[in-house]
């Protein structure tokens, strides 16, 4: 969905599709640069990392197999309830892989936090992080991110995975709603 259909309900575009793919594709680099030689395995964090990951898999040169979890910590609202629930688990064992956890956006880092925290106690041989975007001010909770593209304000944002009642993660921008649209 393009942002021309549904102007109405946003506030502002912060980042075009055309920004999105190409920092996509700068992360991939880096990726590939930093596990050259390694088998990779990318976790991707469902259901606001299923746009970024589908595009940074596809533009890796590399083979790299994908597994997915489900974790949630903000319902229907806005803002993160710091609350971890778990949806989905692996269905990889990763004893031993080297793990890289793809995300659409950190916000408080709780969830995350919680995550990799998990995932190094099964054994993995590295656990990094690869995210969208980050909210440095939101941050509740010290993440390391190894590869971040870009660094956002504390604003609740929407498009490419990121939705606001399962709403608008079909929209290839990242953007800003009005504010209509979550004050009914």
């Amino acid at each position: 969905m393009d942002p021309e259909h549904i102007s109405q309900d946003l506030k502002a575009v912060l980042l075009t599709e055309e920004e999105i793919q190409n920092k996509i594709l700068e992360l991939a680099a880096a990726v590939e640069r930093d596990y050259e030689g390694k088998e990779l395995l990318l976790v991707g964090v469902l259901k606001g990392a299923v746009m970024v990951m589908a595009d940074f898999a596809r533009a890796l040169t590399r083979h790299a197999e994908m597994d997915w979890v489900a974790y949630s910590s903000y319902g229907s609202g806005t803002r993160s309830s710091g609350v971890v629930r778990i949806l989905k688990d692996l269905d990889t064992d990763i004893t031993g892989r080297n793990v890289l956890i793809v995300e659409d956006i950190i916000d408080t880092g709780l969830t995350l936090s919680w995550l990799v925290a998990n995932l190094r106690s099964r054994g993995a041989a590295s656990v990094e992080i690869c995210t969208l975007l980050r909210k440095p001010e939101a941050a509740k909770m010290a993440v390391s991110v190894k590869y971040v593209g870009f660094d956002i304000p504390d604003e609740f944002v929407v498009g490419y995975g990121l939705d606001h009642a399962e709403r608008y993660r079909n929209l290839r921008c990242v953007g800003t709603l009005a504010p209509h649209v979550y004050s009914d």
